[in-house]
């Protein structure tokens, strides 16, 4: 009897734990769940969140965006440091566009605005829409790589066989002089990638 008195106490035991255990594991399902929905979100709102976090802070290279006509006029150039301003360009793999900056180099000192331009071609029969992404080298300069118009971070579309120049009016902020990191720096290189827009969430973001 107390065998069994003991095995039925055991069963009791087991019964009233259940349903606390169930509680736990919908609980558990539900926070997965809200974590799932949350990473969704979040690679979705990956691109425009890592465009503003690294134009504001110069991050990876990435320059900034200003459209300040007010600033720009009361900028005053530093002719003492002249800098050369050089241009790359570059394409993802699957990207089948034929992309090139139309000058090597430019000379230009801090303060004052300067205008390159980059050509596009699609040389293929079918239309292709492409997005750019951009940074700077070395890195610390991209804080002070301001640009005005760009045709970054925007999709573009070229027809079969279509050729298209892009320019990009920028300056260089004269704060630049005051930074002992980048003292010794002469040269600093633009350098945009264009991809596939169907390819550019996976591809574009970089790893600094």
């Amino acid at each position: 009897m107390s065998y069994q008195r003991r095995a039925c106490s055991q069963r009791s035991n087991a019964n009233s734990i259940q349903p606390g255990s169930k509680g736990k594991n919908r609980t558990t399902m539900i926070y997965v769940i809200a974590l799932a929905i949350a990473v969704i979100g979040l690679s979705y709102a990956a691109v425009p969140l890592y465009r503003v976090f690294c134009q504001a802070s110069g991050f990876g290279g990435t320059t900034s965006r200003v459209i300040d006509p007010e600033k720009i006029a009361e900028m005053e150039a530093v002719p003492e440091r002249p800098l050369t301003i050089r241009f790359n360009a570059d394409t993802g793999a699957t990207m089948r566009w034929n992309f090139r900056p139309k000058q090597k180099e430019i000379q230009l000192i801090p303060g004052e605005t300067a205008l390159a331009f980059y050509a596009a071609k699609n040389p293929t029969d079918e239309p292709i829409i492409g997005i750019s992404t951009y940074n700077v080298i070395p890195f610390e300069a991209g804080l002070y790589f301001n640009k005005v118009q760009c045709f970054c971070f925007e999709e573009q579309r070229l027809n079969p066989h279509e050729e298209v120049d892009m320019p990009v009016f920028f300056y260089i902020d004269p704060e630049i002089m005051n930074d002992p990191a980048l003292a010794r720096i002469d040269t600093i290189t633009l350098s945009y990638t264009f991809f596939e827009s169907k390819d550019f969430d996976q591809s574009h973001l970089p790893t600094s």
